[in-house]
């Protein structure tokens, strides 16, 4: 098995970015857990105001990382 020699700073540096990922990752989807509903009715409503939504759809999240 082959050894990686690494210094102290850039290691935290590595674990700081790893955990900083993944508490985004969480919230994220915790967010999209917590979104409300809505009522068919409500839906009715909000197409009467703002018309019926296209069927080609906008990208609503991205992300992208390096590895």
């Amino acid at each position: 098995m082959k050894q990686l020699t690494i210094d102290k700073e850039e290691l935290y540096s590595f674990i700081k970015q790893a955990v900083r990922e993944v508490f985004q990752e969480e919230l994220f989807r915790i967010r999209l857990e917590n979104l409300p509903t809505i009522s068919k009715e409500e839906m009715e409503d909000i197409e009467k105001l703002y018309g019926k939504r296209s069927s080609e759809r906008d990208i609503a999240h991205s992300e992208s990382f390096e590895i």
